[in-house]
């Protein structure tokens, strides 16, 4: 199969929608696919896993690049010829992208990964957030096929009146993320760093930024016998320094590899703050290294933590639930130890290899719709006085509720010129 990935983050950006594009690229080398991959210019290597990887010229907004529409978009499609176009988390580039396949005839499937609905109810924004759902049912609107990661995302789409949705997880890394590592020397030495006197050490993995909310440990102050490890870094770190302060806290900074892998093996117990995840990767790491965990009852923690099996869901604005889960985990080792089993057992059958197969499926399932709606536009006679769309054009007009009241809008995008694409929001967005 040949296709195109578009992705609007990738190297040397690290985040949920990197890491998952290149999963899915190491896949279809392996496998005999072949791909072109589309990014914003951000210095990004010129081939990845043997793909050509084609920059586009982008603006950087709060350090993070965002790709503008160009007209070698559906030059790039066009010469590749693919059988499907891939966008990860489409804004101005990926919708591009889909506009021009859909020129062109071409089935997409978009990957649907950021938590506007969430974002919005946290910042308590009115037009902005209004105009984002706008640009995001105008933006998955035109795909053959829109992925989601989770019930919550799914359900805040089919508010907003986009069809053609179906539920698409993550894989983990098995091998790298496994419970022997915690018999390791590494982890050894380190678990005697984080706690000198054999304290319970609770870790958190992740970006230290607003959306992820940390400062929901502070709940923990002035239970005993714990210790605090938070593995990465962002904008809040100075902030969440402050807000911590006092507790037995130790920063690791960012980790890769098989030093973020003895980190998970170091914890104890896993702890998440923020309530907007699509989905929830270091979640599923986390389990995958044998680790109980506790996460808020909301976004994509809702379809992984088995309650009171795998781990504890706390209401996202209960702090003395999160303080009592944690802390009958802190006074209870067997307990933790059968909820990390369990854990383990959760994501057994959740390699990226199998997730991958699961993608061409739903690709293949693209295809087949497209070549069925171009068979059926092509036995239909258009109306006199209209004139003839792009075979297998999708619109996608609706009537339903739109989180934020947005008002009901028709999605053309298959036929809109460069200009027409919207401007950039003026919020940000986290890509998970």
């Amino acid at each position: 199969m040949r296709v195109v990935v578009v992705s609007e983050s990738f190297l040397p950006t690290v985040n949920g929608v990197t890491t998952s594009v290149r999963k899915v690229l190491d896949y279809l080398s392996a496998h005999g696919h072949d791909a072109l991959v589309i990014v914003p210019a951000a210095g990004a290597p010129s081939s990845y896993a043997g793909f050509p990887v084609v920059e586009l010229p982008a603006i950087a907004y709060r350090q993070f690049p965002v790709g503008l529409p160009n007209p070698q978009v559906q030059k790039l499609i066009a010469d590749f010829a693919p059988d499907v176009v891939h966008a990860a988390s489409p804004f101005l580039l990926g919708a591009q992208a889909i506009a021009a396949s859909n020129r062109l005839g071409i089935p997409s499937v978009a990957i649907f990964q950021t938590d506007v609905a969430g974002y919005a109810r946290r910042n308590h924004l009115g037009a902005a957030t209004k105009f984002a759902w706008r640009v995001i049912r105008w933006i998955h609107g035109d795909a053959d096929l829109t992925l989601v990661p989770s019930s919550t995302s799914r359900a805040d789409l089919e508010l907003a009146g986009i069809k053609r949705l179906e539920r698409w997880g993550r894989g983990v890394d098995l091998d790298t993320y496994h419970p022997r590592n915690r018999r390791s020397e590494a982890t050894a030495a380190l678990r005697d760093r984080l706690a000198p006197n054999g304290e319970v050490i609770i870790g958190y993995v992740g970006r230290v930024a607003p959306e992820k909310q940390l400062e929901r440990m502070a709940a923990l102050s002035g239970l005993s016998g714990f210790r605090l490890a938070i593995v990465g870094d962002g904008p809040s770190m100075p902030s969440i320094k402050r807000v911590l302060k006092g507790m037995p806290v130790t920063y690791l900074g960012p980790l890769r590899g098989e030093e973020l892998a003895t980190a998970y093996a170091s914890f104890d117990i896993f702890l998440h703050t923020g309530a907007e995840e699509t989905f929830g990767q270091t979640l599923q790491e986390a389990f995958a290294s044998g680790l109980p965990v506790v996460a808020p009852r909301a976004g994509g923690p809702i379809d992984l933590v088995d309650v009171g099996v795998n781990g504890y869901l706390y209401e996202v604005d209960d702090p003395a639930q999160l303080r009592a889960q944690v802390k009958s985990l802190v006074r209870d080792p067997s307990l933790r130890l059968r909820m990390g089993e369990a854990g383990r057992r959760s994501v057994l059958g959740k390699t990226w290899d199998a997730t991958c197969d699961q993608l061409m499926a739903y690709y293949e399932s693209a295809i087949a719709s497209r070549k069925r709606a171009t068979v059926t536009s092509a036995s239909v006679p258009s109306p006199v006085g209209i004139g003839a769309r792009s075979a297998g054009t999708r619109t996608n007009a609706t009537t339903a509720d739109v989180p934020g009241d947005v008002a009901p809008v028709t999605s053309t995008t298959a036929g809109a010129p460069l200009n027409d694409l919207p401007a950039p929001a003026v919020t940000e967005f986290e890509v998970s």
